[in-house]
């Protein structure tokens, strides 16, 4: 018992678990800044032109060597470096303003559309995976199964902008877009939790089936239990474990922000700032928002493997 908690002990020590993020966020962030080197445009080009400034060679050199862009790559990214190690992210070149501080003012937003459509993918992929598995090969699975096919091959700015069109323009029954309340969040919702509940509900679907074979299953229906109670106590946890990775990765996604919803409903979140950061190459923030993005989703993929650890006790003895 003691080597075995030494075992996780040294599994879960919070030293090894911050190196492991430094590194990946160390990879990431060069990465990223070696890509933006080949992004066409030049950055302090696109900045006057957006104040509607005269564009002329000086004026560009000169916000060039304001901006630290006329140093070599190499002592640009370690200067970065050198300040991100401090929590500093340098400011916006499009506003000026605090990298840090226009991240944190977005992540609320991306929080909430993050937890509404996580809790509705979640509970709509379970309830049509065990609906669709009980009744196999009869017409609720065809249904579901058609439904699933339909939700994935649409693309989610397609989605947004019928939904949009209908419940916005049509019905008025919503803010067409940046509105603000709850009501503002009901189609990004829909748009991203209608094709990850679908795909997700199929591998709910599979999971029930692949159990229903099993012999500890058939033993228990043939002790004359009912189909309720047979998938409440013994069939419902074996079925979930599978799907605990796929709704971290989701959770991940979610958190790092869905950049095109955000867009298409001009939601001020984290994927949107993403977005507009990309289109006027504001190099600093589009290194803070890729950062924030890769470290939630390190973290949720983290809280999975508790998870797996909590719930499966052939994977606490690996």
């Amino acid at each position: 018992m003691e080597n075995y908690l030494k075992k996780q002990a040294k599994r879960y020590f919070p030293l090894k678990e911050s190196i492991r993020l430094g590194i990946t966020l160390f990879g990431v962030s060069l990465l990223t800044f070696l890509m933006l080197e080949f992004v066409p445009g030049d950055a302090a080009e696109m900045i006057l032109s957006s104040h509607n400034d005269a564009v002329s060679a000086e004026k560009i050199a000169a916000l060039r060597k304001e901006l630290g862009l006329d140093s070599p790559l190499p002592i640009r990214y370690l200067n970065w470096l050198r300040r991100a190690v401090s929590l500093d992210l340098g400011n916006s070149f499009r506003t000026g303003d605090p990298v840090s501080r226009e991240i944190l003012n977005s992540l609320p937003t991306t929080l909430t559309l993050a937890f509404f459509t996580f809790l509705f993918a979640v509970v709509v992929s379970v309830a049509g995976g065990i609906v669709s598995a009980m009744f196999q090969n009869r017409l609720p699975d065809k249904c579901h199964r058609l439904w699933t096919i339909i939700a994935v091959s649409v693309p989610d700015y397609w989605l947004g902008l019928i939904l949009m069109l209908i419940f916005s323009l049509k019905l008025h029954w919503v803010p067409v877009a940046g509105g603000t309340g709850f009501r503002a969040f009901i189609l990004p919702v829909l748009t991203l939790g209608l094709s990850v509940s679908a795909s997700e509900g199929r591998v709910f679907r599979a999971s029930i089936l692949e159990i229903l074979s099993q012999d500890y299953v058939l033993f228990a229906y043939s002790k004359g239990l009912t189909r309720i109670k047979v998938f409440i106590r013994y069939m419902f946890k074996a079925a979930v474990i599978p799907m605990i990775s796929m709704w971290g990765m989701l959770l991940g996604h979610l958190l790092g922000g869905a950049v095109i919803v955000e867009s298409v409903f001009s939601l001020p979140g984290l994927g949107k700032l993403a977005a507009d950061a990309v289109l006027n190459r504001d190099m600093p923030m589009i290194q803070g928002t890729v950062l924030t993005m890769t470290f939630f989703f390190i973290i949720t993929s983290r809280i999975m493997d508790v998870i797996y650890f909590m719930l499966i006790p052939q994977y606490r003895k690996t």
